[in-house]
């Protein structure tokens, strides 16, 4: 599939399922993202500056980042960046690619991608994370999730009622590739929750940009 009907996908499935994308968050993974919330905001001082790539509505993990933080979010929809400024006025919310965004160097403490790396083009995520490299001051944090399948474009018809994609590499592949782009790693652990009765498993990174 070419990665502009990819993200087209990617941008429409998320403008019509905004508020219920964000309704089954609220129950879908709930300790698994508590956990990697945690390891952002107990790595930061408060009033650090922090990128979200793929923001969404502003749930509960950008809103607490937002209340800690200076938050820049990002996402692809539209609609989402839509209610996200309705609800976070005090951040920045920008609507956007995070693969095409142009975001100063070394201007974020820590850069979080909760799920939303998965919606890139896997071809991609080599420049991505050197981009997001480059965004995090020396001594920044990366904390992300990753997919641990080898699956170039995955395809379903009706995810939360609209076609989705995804695209991952395999667990080893991602952390490689977020080495290569000159973060060090500090955890890589496998996650496996239940999402609507089946098992789907994310690879977290922790990583940091050297001092």
């Amino acid at each position: 599939m070419d990665p502009r009907d990819s993200r087209r996908i990617v941008e429409l499935g998320y403008d019509r399922i905004a508020e219920r994308h964000a309704e089954w968050a609220t129950r879908t993974r709930t300790d698994e993202r508590a956990r990697y919330l945690d390891e952002v905001t107990g790595r930061l001082p408060a009033g650090a500056s922090v990128l979200e790539l793929g923001c969404g509505v502003a749930g509960a993990v950008t809103q607490e980042l937002a209340s800690r933080f200076r938050l820049t979010g990002v996402d692809l929809s539209g609609r989402s960046v839509e209610i996200a400024r309705r609800s976070l006025p005090d951040a920045t919310i920008l609507h956007g690619d995070m693969t095409q965004i142009d975001l100063p160097p070394a201007s974020f403490d820590a850069v979080v991608a909760f799920y939303s790396v998965i919606h890139v083009p896997r071809d991609e995520h080599a420049a991505l994370f050197t981009r997001i490299a480059t965004w995090l001051r020396p001594g920044g944090v990366f904390v992300a999730s990753l997919g641990t399948d080898d699956e170039p474009h995955a395809h379903e018809t009706d995810w939360l009622g609209v076609p989705m994609v995804w695209s991952a590499h395999d667990a080893a592949t991602g952390r490689r590739l977020v080495e290569d782009a000159g973060l060090t790693v500090e955890r890589a652990a496998i996650e496996t929750a239940d999402e609507d009765g089946a098992p789907v498993s994310f690879l977290w990174i922790i990583a940091r940009r050297a001092e």
